[in-house]
């Protein structure tokens, strides 16, 4: 434990100022504010040629032989950045990684020639068998442990840099041996990659499981998180949900300017999956990122010790 100790205490002491910015580690670039690419926009796209710093897409949707998909996605490329974010590698699954899922995603990240790839901190697959979920891990070593090798792997078949997601969570393990944060941090060092730092994830879970998501903020490595994840969520009785589906709440903004404060002017991408509205509308949601990485510029605050 006195490892995790270390780059807590590390990821607290250090002030805006004086963290490398997430953007130097590892190739990764701030990109500026992006937005997912989704179907119901494609013709609004390629017709009115919007200002938009870069697309998102779900790697999944287009890891096809040919087709609509892949010619819209052509299309797309001729006139936009493209970076790449997986739903299915399931780098926490005690399986070895689908050589079948890895091929056709190196054939599509030679397509569009993304900066990186992401995929999720979680399991999901047994036996060959697929949930098409993100299922929560057991925060132990030897998952931890597990985890970085796959996701040192996929990296060196892939040949381009790897960020992890935290996901929102629902259930937790007995058999956890840490916190969640804790969990990143130990996998992100071993397998030296970075994050994909989803900050309405850690809203949702810290509300699920009650722990404070400033304590989560404050013990992430800055210097790993690559981008950033901001999206709303839908709330019940007795938690929350991550759906997609409605436009980021203050507190998660606030968490958004605490990260930025923290790490550094990231690339942003606001994630709208269901319910979608129109493609103004949700651009007009991704770029109030905006004034918040502006303004560590102008006043740089120290994260308390």
């Amino acid at each position: 434990m006195a490892r995790l100790c270390h780059w807590g205490a590390r990821a607290t002491i250090a002030t805006f100022s004086k963290q490398v910015p997430a953007n130097r580690f590892n190739g990764f670039t701030d990109y500026g504010i992006g937005v997912g690419l989704r179907i119901p926009h494609y013709r609004h796209i390629l017709e009115n040629k919007p200002v938009v710093s870069w697309f998102e897409i779900i790697s999944e949707n287009f890891m096809v032989d040919g087709g609509r998909p892949l010619a819209t996605l052509d299309r797309i490329l001729e006139q936009y950045r493209v970076v790449q974010h997986g739903v299915s590698m399931y780098f926490g699954s005690a399986e070895p990684l689908n050589r079948d899922h890895l091929r056709r995603l190196k054939a599509l990240v030679k397509r569009t020639k993304t900066p990186w790839v992401t995929d999720h901190l979680c399991w999901g697959s047994v036996d060959g068998r697929y949930t098409h979920d993100l299922l929560p891990m057991p925060y132990t070593f030897e998952a931890a442990k597990l985890t970085a090798r796959k996701v040192r792997e996929a990296r060196s078949y892939l040949e381009v840099p790897i960020a992890v997601e935290n996901v929102s969570s629902y259930a937790e393990f007995h058999q956890s041996e840490m916190t969640e944060w804790e969990f990143l941090n130990e996998v992100v060092e071993r397998a030296d990659c970075g994050i994909l730092l989803d900050v309405n994830n850690i809203y949702v879970s810290s509300r699920n499981h009650s722990f404070d998501p400033y304590d989560y903020l404050n013990s992430v490595p800055a210097e790993r998180v690559a981008q950033i994840h901001i999206a709303g969520h839908s709330k019940f009785a007795k938690y929350i949900l991550d759906t997609h589906d409605h436009p980021v709440i203050d507190p998660v903004w606030k968490l958004y300017e605490h990260a930025i404060r923290r790490v550094g002017p990231t690339a942003t991408l606001l994630e709208w999956d269901d319910r979608i509205p129109s493609f103004d509308e949700v651009h007009a949601e991704a770029r109030k990122a905006e004034k918040y990485v502006a303004a560590p510029q102008a006043q740089p605050v120290p994260v308390a010790p």
